[in-house]
């Protein structure tokens, strides 16, 4: 990037930090305004600005945005106040999720012929993490039962980091021709790539946790330091996995729930920190997502990607989330309304983005492709919905809700993001 584009994208973050507390009563979210911008100033628009995700201080953003995201989404996650109810979060989680995979897989092997089957699951895998921060509406809308926001937001914190794993097996068979009855092959793999990670991110979050609840009992922490040695955990963790041969998001991911258990109630602070750092590299990531991997692709829409695109956030999402929530009671309008909100954003365009630069996948550009344009469409469709289906929801709650219903069941409500 030249100091010019750095001064254009500055003046734009000013701009839309002018008008932002204006633009969140409208159907306008932050990741539309800066989805549409890069678009207009990228390779597919004006071409104003030269914004390459291969440049490795674009790179660095998007490694340090997702190591960011997957560590403070797990630390929100309270896994003492979860237990009591888990009920939601873990049928769209044990059930919603792989059924969603599985959906995915069978429409991208029918729509894609070209596509291997561990191609069509790795495109499904890297479409089913959810991202709530796209309709924050839906989490934040004091109107929807609180019962249902914490589940979408529960869901939305997990299931990127339990993606990884899955994601992370299903490159390598999309990229080799390893034969499935190798053993000694795989547990290798797992336990360098997933174990490390793992037992990287349990001790060094555990750990970490501990020191600064130690040190910070004591007074001997200042309340900024606090919340740097908090990240400094997070960050820690994934390079030190990273080094070892490791998975460093998963790392990241498992470190975040580690200390969230060594040390719940030092955490408060690092979320309004976190939040600040998050929004911005987050944002800045979907500028780069408009002006570099979505304006290219412009032209490159086929009926078939249009096609699972649409499918991705309807039926391959929907269906299974509604056969996972049967049994629970809970009545068609809050189904549909947790089946809809299921964005994709942030965590399937790192994935992306992260795993096909380094994968030699011979349809690697269609694989990216159907990404791009199922992100692009949940950006601005989700985006735009997410005010007034959650005053709809909200408002029909109103008027049938009854204490008896599952609905109005009262719970401890964790920060979102």
């Amino acid at each position: 990037m030249e100091f010019w584009d750095i001064a254009l994208v500055a003046g734009f973050v000013l701009a839309y930090a002018l008008v932002s507390r204006r633009l969140e009563t409208t159907p306008v979210t932050g990741p539309m305004v800066f989805v549409g911008f890069g678009l207009l100033i990228g390779t597919g628009g004006l071409d104003a600005i030269s914004i390459g995700m291969d440049e490795g201080a674009v790179r660095t953003l998007a490694e340090a945005t997702l190591v960011l995201l997957l560590y403070t989404d797990a630390i929100r996650i309270d896994l003492r106040r979860l237990r009591r109810q888990v009920a939601i979060p873990a049928r769209l989680l044990g059930l919603g999720l792989p059924l969603t995979v599985i959906a995915g897989t069978i429409a991208a092997v029918l729509l894609f012929p070209d596509f291997s089957v561990w191609e069509a699951a790795l495109v499904a895998a890297i479409l089913s993490p959810t991202d709530a921060a796209l309709g924050q509406a839906v989490v934040a809308n004091p109107r929807v039962p609180i019962r249902i926001r914490q589940a979408i937001n529960v869901e939305s914190g997990l299931n990127d980091g339990i993606m990884l794993p899955v994601i992370t097996l299903l490159l390598a068979l999309a990229a080799t021709d390893i034969d499935l009855e190798t053993p000694g092959y795989w547990t290798e793999f797992a336990a360098e790539q997933i174990g490390y990670g793992i037992l990287i991110g349990i001790v060094g979050g555990y750990a970490g946790g501990r020191l600064i609840r130690e040190f910070a009992g004591r007074g001997w922490m200042d309340g900024a330091f606090r919340q740097l040695a908090t990240l400094a955990v997070g960050v820690g963790t994934f390079a030190l996995a990273e080094a070892v041969g490791g998975n460093g998001f998963v790392a990241a991911f498992v470190a975040g729930l580690a200390f969230g258990a060594a040390a719940r109630e030092y955490c408060a602070g690092v979320y309004d920190f976190a939040e600040d750092q998050g929004q911005l590299l987050a944002l800045l990531t979907f500028l780069f997502f408009g002006a570099s991997l979505a304006g290219p692709v412009l032209d490159d829409l086929t009926w078939s990607i249009a096609a699972y695109a649409i499918l991705s956030l309807t039926a391959i999402r929907m269906v299974p989330v509604a056969l996972s929530l049967i049994g629970t009671h809970l009545k068609t309008p809050t189904v549909g309304y947790i089946g809809w909100f299921g964005p994709r954003g942030l965590a399937s365009i790192l994935f992306g983005l992260f795993i096909l630069e380094d994968a030699e996948l011979p349809v690697a550009d269609d694989l990216f492709a159907v990404v791009i344009w199922t992100v692009l469409a949940s950006v601005f469709l989700h985006g735009i919905t997410s005010v007034r289906l959650s005053e709809r929801y909200g408002a029909w709650f109103e008027a049938h809700g009854r204490k008896n219903m599952e609905e109005a069941m009262e719970v401890e409500e964790m920060p979102t993001r």
